[in-house]
């Protein structure tokens, strides 16, 4: 694998390990990437590059405190960890990396931040956000698939795979795994941030997702304040880029090419 460019940041204390490909923010517009539950920069693989290419966008990714390279944090996670990252480290990123106007576009626990920041914050330069295998309520399906994957990782080869990627593999996948298991976590519920999602979203859900049901696409179709375009990949799971690259990649050039006829409506 090449090596990746480089774009680390310093935010409320944390460093953040970041990359950045693609033009910069003031010759085109950025798509900023939101890994998963057990991702980070690196775990984007060759996917950022492709992006760049197939939208003529910058992209820039960055692997949340306690993933990748970035700065561990203590144990446990509250339970508001997705909450806190949208609301008040994401923002910062954007004002730091210069970000002028493009889109979200988040996979699984980062596609509910992107949810979460574009109810919430409804920033005008976000223009729109795609959601990849996104999480609105917990449903029995996931918890069942997370469980398996604390047994995989405390008797299987999981920690041995996660170690390559993340300097505090313990810190990152405890950090997710134990806040999804907490029995007060059956309670999160994203659907009250839908109505104040004003710009468009993009869904791209893998049929057989074994983290997550149609439902969960059904209910931003039906609760979200603006629209939605949905992609339903058959045959694959929860990872669509590294699953379905192609797949992906089209809807998602489409969607942002796109972007330039689209007006924030966000209130």
């Amino acid at each position: 694998m090449t090596a990746m460019p480089t774009h680390n940041l310093e935010i409320s204390g944390q460093t953040l390990e970041g990359a950045w490909w693609g033009p910069g923010p003031d010759a085109a517009p950025t798509l900023v990437l939101l890994h998963e539950g057990l991702g980070c920069v690196g775990l984007w693989n060759d996917f950022p590059a492709k992006l760049a290419e197939a939208t003529g966008c910058g992209v820039f990714a960055y692997s949340r405190a306690g993933y990748g390279k970035s700065s561990p944090i203590p144990l446990p996670r509250p339970l508001s960890y997705m909450h806190d990252e949208a609301r008040e480290t994401l923002p910062k990123i954007l004002d730091r990396i210069g970000f002028r106007e493009g889109a979200l576009i988040g996979h699984s626990d980062g596609a509910s931040i992107a949810l979460i920041h574009a109810g919430a914050i409804a920033d005008p330069r976000v223009k729109a956000v795609a959601l990849m295998a996104p999480h609105v309520f917990t449903e029995e399906l996931g918890l069942a698939s997370i469980r398996q994957a604390q047994e995989a990782y405390e008797h299987g080869d999981l920690k041995r795979k996660l170690a390559r990627w993340h300097d505090h593999v313990d810190c990152a996948f405890y950090g997710w795994n134990g806040a999804w298991l907490d029995p007060g976590f059956r309670q999160w519920n994203l659907e009250e941030f839908l109505p104040d999602v004003r710009v468009p979203i993009l869904v791209i859900q893998g049929e057989a997702d074994q983290y997550g049901t149609m439902d969960q696409v059904r209910a931003i179709e039906r609760g979200s304040g603006g629209p939605v375009q949905t992609v339903i990949i058959p045959g694959i799971g929860h990872s669509p880029y590294r699953e379905a690259p192609v797949a992906t990649l089209s809807a998602l050039a489409a969607f942002v090419g796109r972007l330039e006829n689209v007006k924030n409506t966000a209130r």
